[in-house]
């Protein structure tokens, strides 16, 4: 659902506004109208029939003309009143209808004359009031209109600098140093506080990204020297003669075990530096051959355990990707597997399709602890007792676009598929 903008809101709100204003308004005017109209009809029907009743009662000759606008109709008289007033009871009548004309009247009970009504012709009256009803209606509506109108400017004038803003702030790359966001001259000073604050953040962040350049550097130089010492010494310890066939061994696991530290290493300052640069490192490498070799390097792990690790499937299959990664994602996983088994046998397949499997007999995991584990992958968050392992794997994953399946059951062990068919080499058309 999309959210509505500042401007659609306040220009909402300010139409409701205007809105219930100027209906309060003409409601008001309206009432004060009537209540004036009202007046005026009484005190001048009642001025000019206490006149007329007053000339009959000392002239009893007195003879009333109607004009064209005032009527006078009593009782008693020849032409009496007419049907359509005859119902009208004593007082001040707005809205009655003489000869189908609108017309006010004033009726009165008089001790001599019976009842005397005075009728007023307000017709014109009426339909100049109607004429100035609706001009002031659209005077509202023009009113309404003219208010948005301003309003809708004003807002493009008030938005345009938070949106200057927003595009700044989106132009902003971590990779670039001295980054500044500055507010448009035609901007609040709400914005000089919020572009200060971020400014303020992004010189912090900026420190914070030196100190960590900074230990990486240190870190990849400290790590692989003694890495190339051990490479090094085992090389030279391999090249002496009537070596023993157990140490020869020993020293081609040391030579291999520091070799795949090493490009672990070198895999977690790319990592920390420019993940990117993963899809430079690829290589094509044959998983059928590779997932052997992992094996035995982690079969020393299941040593004092009755466990046994077996390949029960090894289809021929080829993935581009870093050797390192499929290393290390492989092997954590393998590693998983024997530190959370205590008997059985360990199983592992690679399908031609870049899938491996891995099946271990082990405590297995309930379906909320599988749901927090896919949720803590997800958050990029670590859980500090279990190393590297699927965090790194995770990572790994989701920069070389790999899956990761986990099904398990609380004592009936755990099945992992490694998803690497992303990294399968497309092949040509026939």
């Amino acid at each position: 659902m999309t959210r509505p903008t500042l401007r659609r809101k306040l220009l909402g709100w300010l139409a409701v506004y205007v809105a219930l204003v100027t209906l309060a308004v003409f409601s008001a005017a309206n009432y004060v109208h009537e209540r004036a109209e009202h007046a005026v009809w009484r005190a001048l029907l009642n001025t000019e029939l206490d006149s007329v009743i007053g000339h009959m009662r000392s002239d009893p000759d007195y003879r009333w003309q109607d004009s064209d606008t005032l009527h006078l109709f009593r009782e008693h008289d020849e032409k009496g009143i007419p049907e359509t007033l005859a119902h009208l009871t004593p007082g001040l009548h707005d809205g009655a209808l003489l000869a189908g004309r609108n017309a006010a009247a004033m009726v009165r009970d008089t001790d001599d004359f019976g009842r005397v009504m005075l009728v007023l012709d307000i017709t014109d009256f009426a339909a100049l009031e109607h004429f100035v009803t609706r001009w002031a209606l659209l005077a509202g509506v023009a009113l309404l209109l003219v208010t948005l109108l301003m309003a809708w400017v004003g807002m493009n004038r008030l938005v345009r600098p938070l949106s200057v803003l927003a595009q700044d702030i989106g132009h902003l790359r971590p990779e670039r140093r001295g980054q500044q966001v500055q507010v448009d001259k035609r901007g609040s000073a709400e914005l000089e506080v919020i572009a200060g604050a971020l400014n303020d953040y992004l010189q912090r962040n900026e420190h914070f990204v030196e100190r960590e350049r900074m230990f990486i550097s240190t870190a990849s130089h400290e790590l692989r020297t003694p890495i190339a010492v051990i490479t090094g010494a085992a090389e030279l310890a391999l090249e002496q003669p009537q070596l023993p066939a157990r140490a020869r061994q020993q020293l081609q696991r040391i030579r291999g075990t520091a070799s795949g530290v090493e490009q672990l290493i070198q895999l977690l300052l790319v990592l920390a530096r420019d993940p990117a640069r993963l899809a430079a490192m690829s290589e094509l490498l044959a998983l059928e051959q590779l997932v052997p070799e992992i094996i035995e390097d982690h079969r020393h792990l299941a040593n004092g355990k009755e466990l046994q690790l077996q390949l029960v499937q090894a289809e021929p299959c080829q993935i581009l990707a870093p050797l390192g990664v499929v290393q290390a994602a492989i092997g954590n996983l393998l590693r998983n597997a024997i530190e959370n088994s205590d008997r059985g046998v360990i199983r592992l397949g690679v399908s031609a399709q870049a899938l491996v499997t891995i099946e271990d007999p082990g405590h297995g995991m309930s379906p909320e602890e599988v749901a927090q584990l896919y949720a803590r992958l997800a958050r990029g968050e670590r859980d500090p007792s279990a190393g590297i392992g699927l965090d790194l794997i995770a990572r790994l994953c989701g920069h070389l676009g790999w899956t990761l399946d986990i099904h398990s059951q609380p004592e009936r062990g755990t099945r992992v598929v490694l998803d690497m068919r992303a990294s399968q080499p497309a092949r040509a058309p026939h």
